[in-house]
């Protein structure tokens, strides 16, 4: 039998959001072919023994930061652009990601795209897409130029409630759940409430309580759950699927388990910092506690952690993303800022002017296989729904991506065989992104990717720790609508949407 393949990878232990099963992968430009125990050698076809380790789909990181600064008002750079942060993503095993497009207030969405395409294109190693990120919804806007950008494969946006360059109020926001719900558009919502951080904020500083930790003491788990339930109370009126982003508070997670629990087709994403990290890394020495100021901020209980693996493990949390924000720690525009712009002149800095933000989608994967699979949180098919499949459906994408099965594109990750794992000790010295810190320097994880394969091509070597695709290789991916649960035609009053 001659299958005339480019590729096989064999003894493969092959597991989907569904199955695990031993299997060979045959793949054929940049597809599956198929899966078969035991299919021919072939001439001019590279093999891979996956010695009977695990073969996962490759990562679909779906909220990624690259080459934009959430603090650019400030002066603020990000540390990646698109070559060094799709390498990293490569690296740790995710072949497609998710970054955004910002729309300046007043400006055109279509020129926010065609703008980021220019940082993007001939630049990403990995698959890519755009978000959309909405900060004039106007009626040219969400229903002129919106409807085309979806036509060219743009289909999901997001909206802020908080940041004064970025938040909508109320109304604003329920014009996007409108648009969004008419033309079948994934809405995305940073949910924490504006006027109560701002207060906070602002009373702080008037006491001289400015050190980074205080970012977290501006921002208590109430800010996150108070805005949480507003949105959803938004997306109920609208009857239009939301996902709720980077949730960490325990409050803010019951309350959208009790939304899906009524059947409102409500997603959301946590992140590895809020499974494996706490507050207490803005308290360490000096102002290394910079490093994790982010939003919404780590949380002081430890015992939170253990919370937001219980969304991960009972399906709370639909899609696990790195929100990978990256500003270098010892630079004037990166998380320096709070040093500089500091007009208490406290020695540990002022938190509101620290650029929010971590780097992370280099080990977003290896910390969910490690923290969660091997150290039995989650199971292997709740991994793979988590990295990929589920964020593949949401975003449209599926079943291209997100899934191990013919005609999906051959993207894998090739773990090693229990019998050959050791600890891998991250250190920013072996990581591929350009931040010059990571908040997981010193963790030990019991794997690491042993090969990333991007549509057929191994573009990671683990034994080398080394990248091999080239600037360019990366594709823009023309999504669809999600394919998750929709609208329900349920409604709260005699009013409808157009």
């Amino acid at each position: 039998m001659f299958l005339d393949l480019d590729l096989i990878v064999r003894n493969a232990v092959v597991v989907t959001a569904s199955d695990q099963f031993p299997t060979d992968i045959g793949v054929k430009n940049g597809k599956i072919k198929i899966l078969a125990a035991g299919i021919p050698s072939q001439e001019g076809c590279r093999e891979i023994d996956a010695e009977g380790g695990f073969v996962t789909p490759g990562g679909v990181d779906s909220h990624v930061h690259i080459a934009q600064s959430a603090a650019k008002g400030l002066g603020a750079r990000s540390a990646d652009d698109w070559t060094s942060g799709t390498k990293s993503a490569l690296a740790g095993g995710t072949t497609t990601i998710l970054a955004f497009a910002v729309q300046a207030r007043g400006t055109s969405l279509i020129d926010a795209v065609n703008e980021y395409h220019k940082k993007s294109d001939d630049h990403s190693v990995c698959d890519y897409g755009y978000h959309l990120i909405v900060t004039d919804p106007n009626e040219v806007q969400m229903h002129t130029e919106l409807p085309k950008l979806v036509k060219e494969g743009i289909s999901s946006m997001k909206v802020y409630m908080t940041y004064v360059d970025l938040k909508l109020n109320d109304g604003e926001i329920l014009n996007v759940l409108m648009a969004a719900r008419k033309y079948k558009v994934t809405t995305m919502v940073h949910c924490e409430n504006a006027e109560v951080i701002d207060w906070m904020t602002t009373n702080l500083q008037e006491r001289g309580m400015t050190e980074p930790w205080h970012h977290g003491t501006s921002r208590p788990p109430i800010v996150e759950s108070e805005a949480t339930n507003r949105a959803l109370a938004l997306a109920e009126l609208m009857d239009t699927p939301m996902l709720i982003v980077h949730v960490s508070a325990p409050e803010a997670v019951n309350i959208i388990r009790r939304a899906q629990t009524r059947l409102l087709p409500i997603y959301a994403e946590t992140c590895p910092h809020y499974a494996t990290l706490d507050g207490s890394e803005m308290r360490k020495d000096d102002f290394e506690g910079a490093k994790c100021v982010c939003a919404p901020p780590l949380r002081d209980d430890p015992k939170d952690k253990e919370r937001i693996w219980e969304g991960l493990s009972n399906g709370t949390f639909t899609v696990f993303s790195s929100d990978h924000a990256p500003t270098c720690f010892d630079d004037d525009r990166g998380k320096k800022l709070g040093l500089i712009r500091n007009p208490t002149n406290n020695p540990r800095g002022n938190f509101r002017t620290i650029p929010n933000g971590l780097p992370g989608v280099e080990t977003r994967t290896p910390l969910l296989w490690s923290e969660g699979v091997l150290k039995g949180r989650i199971t292997p098919q709740r991994f793979v729904e988590l990295n990929s499949t589920n964020a593949a459906k949401l975003y449209g994408m599926y079943p291209q991506k997100g899934t191990i099965q013919p005609g999906s594109d051959a993207d894998l990750i090739i773990w090693r065989p229990g019998h050959k794992r050791s600890q891998y000790k991250i250190e920013n010295s072996k990581l591929h992104h350009a931040c010059d810190y990571t908040p997981y320097e010193g963790m030990m994880l019991e794997d690491w990717p042993r090969y990333t394969i991007l549509r057929g091509q191994v573009v990671y070597d683990g034994e080398t720790n080394e990248v091999l695709a080239q600037p360019g290789s990366g594709k823009f991916l023309q999504r669809g609508s999600s394919t998750l649960p929709g609208p329900r035609n349920q409604w709260l009053s005699e009013w409808r949407p157009e």
